[in-house]
Parts: C-alpha cells; structure tokens; sequence
C-alpha cells in the first residue's frame, strides 16, 4: 500500500521490493509529477502519476501504446503523503474515482476500502480522512465536469 519515490534517483519503489525506473520525475508547485513505461501492460505505453499534495490525492492515467486507441480513464485515489528533500511516500488509502474523458465520476474500489478498515490495516483517523478527500473531490469534479476544469479549479493549469 505504500510506495516511495526517490526524486535525486528518479525511481519509484514498492514494499514488495519491485524498482520502476521512472522517465520523467519532477516536483511541481503542486505536487509531484512522475511517468513510468509499462512494458508488463500489452495495451499500455507509460504510467502518468501525479501526487496533489495539498489535496491528499493521487491522480494517474495510462497512455496508449496506439495512438489511435481510446484513452483509459483517470483515476484520483485518497492518499497519505510524506515528503522531504529526497523522497515522496505515499500511502495507498483504496478510496478513489474513476472518471472518463464523457462521464460521470464514479466511486471505486469501496469493497476493498471496508475491508481494509474492517481488518484495521487502514486505520480510522485514515479511512475518515479518505472517506471525506474522495467525497470532497467527487462533488467538486461533478460541479466542474471535467478533469481538466477541475484542475483549472484547484489552481492547477497544466495539461493533464
């Protein structure tokens, strides 16, 4: 469930151990942007993540590997992050949304969610606190219809 992004190495690490070498790896003023290839995933090319860290969410999509393929929706996922001069660690909360390029945003991942808080491997204080990041988002996304306006709205004007 957690993950640490190394910013002088540019690698992104797993608590199994597992290294990405990341292509690109740069802070941003709100955040931390980073891309990875997926060379495991037939249909996908790259792995684009960005950590909004005053909003407590993980933003990623996957890239194609054929252009003319239809884009993979976004996903925002509540998340725990710790941060210094040398590194990013995030904690996967389970609680996301998945929103399509024509659609409206749905909640994801809600089974898997109660169950972790149910086994206490996601803690109170953190389930409400993913609870409330993915409901706050949910209905500002809604307001806004896209993730782009969304962005625009949190004062984020690059291009997702």
């Amino acid at each position: 469930m957690m993950e640490v992004i190394d910013l002088f190495s540019s690698q992104r690490r797993h608590p199994s151990g597992y290294v990405h070498q990341l292509e690109v790896c740069h802070v941003e003023r709100w955040g931390l942007a980073v891309e990875c290839p997926t060379p495991q995933a037939p249909e996908h090319d790259v792995e684009v993540t960005w950590i909004l860290a005053d909003l407590g969410l993980r933003l990623t999509k996957f890239r194609p590997r054929n252009r003319h393929s239809r884009p993979s929706p976004s996903t925002l996922t509540a998340v725990t992050i710790h941060r210094d001069t040398r590194s990013w660690a995030t904690t996967d909360l389970l609680l996301g949304l998945e929103l399509s390029d024509r659609g409206r945003p749905r909640i994801t991942r809600a089974a898997e969610f109660a169950s972790a808080v149910a086994t206490g491997a996601i803690r109170q204080s953190e389930a409400d606190y993913a609870f409330q990041t993915v409901h706050r988002t949910l209905d500002e996304v809604s307001l806004h219809r896209s993730i782009d306006q969304w962005l625009a709205y949190r004062g984020i004007f690059d291009p997702w």
